[in-house]
């Protein structure tokens, strides 16, 4: 694993911000971060949650379909299940049969995030 800069760019300080504030058993759409802070796109978080996520509760920013994030799918489901993150567990057709997790229940709005200024 690659170490830090000694500064991240502002941008990539607000995505980790906002990472941190999620609750357990909760998560935000990649979209979802950016959209909260007024600036980037779902690509724009994912790189900076690649780069630089390691460090905050990664597993809580998540893909729109709720598939667990490739690669890291075991790492991923052992948090969401200490959590309790709703989850919709896997059919025997589906591929690896991994749970996927369940949006609608899982999915955080940013209500009571006021810790952190959206960019203006």
């Amino acid at each position: 694993m690659s170490e830090l800069p000694d500064r991240l760019p502002d941008y990539a300080e607000r995505v980790l911000a906002v990472a941190e504030l999620i609750p357990p058993g909760r998560v935000m759409t990649y979209g979802d971060v950016a959209e909260w802070l007024g600036e980037g796109g779902p690509r724009q978080v994912g790189r900076v949650m690649a780069l630089y996520g390691g460090a905050v509760p990664w597993w809580r920013v998540v893909r729109a379909d709720g598939v667990l994030l490739p690669g890291h799918e075991l790492r991923a489901l052992a948090r969401y299940r200490e959590e309790g993150t709703p989850l919709r567990e896997a059919g025997s057709s589906s591929e690896g049969h991994l749970p996927r997790l369940a949006m609608r229940g899982a999915r955080w709005d940013g209500t009571g995030a006021e810790d952190v200024t959206p960019h203006t």
